[in-house]
Parts: C-alpha cells; sequence; structure tokens
C-alpha cells in the first residue's frame, strides 16, 4: 500500500489527513501488508540541502511504514543518510508503542 499524502490530503481534507494515515497504517499492519510512505518525503533537504522542522518530523513518523520514497535531486546522498540515522533512532522508540485498532461499531 502507498500512502500519496499529498493525494489523500485532496480526497479527505487536510484536517483528517494525519488521522487516516494512522489508520492505514494500522490496518496493513494487521494484515500484513506492507506500507510504502511516499509523497515530497524530506523535499526541501533533497532540493536545496536542508530540511524543514516540519520534514524531519515527518520523515521520524515514516519509521513504521515499511518502505520511504524519496524523490531525486542533488542533495540526494545526503537525504539518505540523514533518514537512515533518523529512522534508525525511532526504531526504539516505536517498539514502546503497539498500535490498537478501536472497537467497531455496526450500528
Amino acid at each position: 500500500m502507498m500512502i500519496a499524502r499529498g493525494d489523500l490530503a485532496i480526497e479527505i481534507g487536510y484536517q483528517r489527513l494525519t488521522e487516516i494515515q494512522e489508520e492505514i497504517l494500522w490496518l496493513c499492519e494487521a494484515a500484513h501488508v506492507p506500507v510504502i510512505w511516499a509523497t515530497q518525503v524530506l523535499e526541501s533537504l533533497v532540493k536545496n540541502g536542508t530540511p524543514s522542522r516540519g520534514e524531519m518530523t515527518d520523515a521520524a513518523m515514516a519509521e513504521r511504514a515499511e518502505c520511504v520514497m524519496l524523490n531525486k535531486g542533488p542533495f540526494i546522498a545526503e537525504a539518505i543518510a540523514i533518514l537512515d540515522n533518523v529512522l534508525t533512532r525511532m526504531e526504539a522508540h516505536q517498539l514502546k508503542k503497539t498500535p490498537q485498532l478501536r472497537a467497531l461499531h455496526s450500528w
């Protein structure tokens, strides 16, 4: 499953984007379906050599996916190194959490 967050935000609105991302991650984890975290991950870093604060947080949250997609740019090697460092650090933190789906109600 690829979570193309820009397209998803257009479809559902930016207000619900993070909530729906979580739902998709939880459902895919429960179904053992791999997830690709995509759309402008570390975009400023890849293009300009400096990431934004929001992009760093976004990249850290990508730890829960099986794959992260980066766009090409002049600083792609630096972006890969930084992404590897961030994901390695976040791995220890994510093991502390156990996401659970909320109760389903048929009414």
